[in-house]
């Protein structure tokens, strides 16, 4: 028992440093995108996240515990997203349990990845476009 109780707060251990670190690096890899949402307090915060695409329309997902980013669209769901050098205006919708599992076929992570998450349940943010609002960088 105690081997299994070693093993089990390793295992937190492991996954809390790995969270920690993707919050603080917020790595940056090929297809992505950044997200800036606003706080209740009015306070903007960028956060970078994978590019999905379902059905022909752009998803942010939370598939990590830190996600005060998802929270705040949640609030305010006008968030600006800058996508291949182009800031735009765009609603995040909180999607129903029948698109949910239809995204989650189409863009959801493997085991794998959800052990090293600590099977942090994922929820996806529908980002619809808000018509002329986009802009160079």
């Amino acid at each position: 028992m105690k081997i299994v109780g070693i093993a089990f707060l390793s295992y937190v251990a492991l996954v809390v440093v790995l969270e920690s670190m993707l919050a603080l690096v917020q790595p940056e890899f090929g297809d992505n995108i950044v997200i800036t949402t606003t706080d209740s307090n009015g306070v903007a915060s960028n956060r970078v996240l994978g590019r999905d695409f379902s059905g022909g329309h752009l998803y942010a997902s939370a598939n990590h515990w830190p996600r005060a980013w998802y929270n705040a669209a949640l609030e305010n769901p006008q968030v600006r997203v800058t996508m291949d050098g182009a800031t735009a205006d765009y609603l995040a919708i909180a999607i129903g349990e029948e698109e949910h599992a239809r995204v989650s076929r189409d863009i959801g992570n493997g085991t794998g990845f959800k052990i090293m998450v600590g099977f942090a349940p994922q929820r996806f943010l529908r980002l619809d476009p808000i018509a002329d609002s986009a802009e160079k960088e």
